[in-house]
């Protein structure tokens, strides 16, 4: 995934419907503590930066994990 590609979200469930698409703007390593796969006592020690893209949607951008995202279109 890199900046100009066109995304969305995955699909979670099989009734949710990922309709909205943005485009990267920009990436960068952030980390991430799930609460569902590792419990609600966090530990920064114990999780690795994972790769994050900033999508512009309409006039907002919002940072979202790239495993959270589908690319529709990647950029030349």
């Amino acid at each position: 995934m890199k900046a100009g590609d066109l995304v969305r979200l995955k699909k979670i469930a099989e009734k949710q419907v990922a309709t909205r698409t943005g485009i990267v703007v920009d990436t960068f390593q952030k980390k991430v503590w799930r609460t569902d796969e590792l419990g609600p006592m966090i530990d920064w020690r114990k999780v690795d930066p994972e790769l994050h893209a900033v999508v512009m949607y309409d006039d907002c951008k919002l940072n979202i994990p790239v495993v959270e995202l589908e690319v529709i279109d990647e950029s030349r």
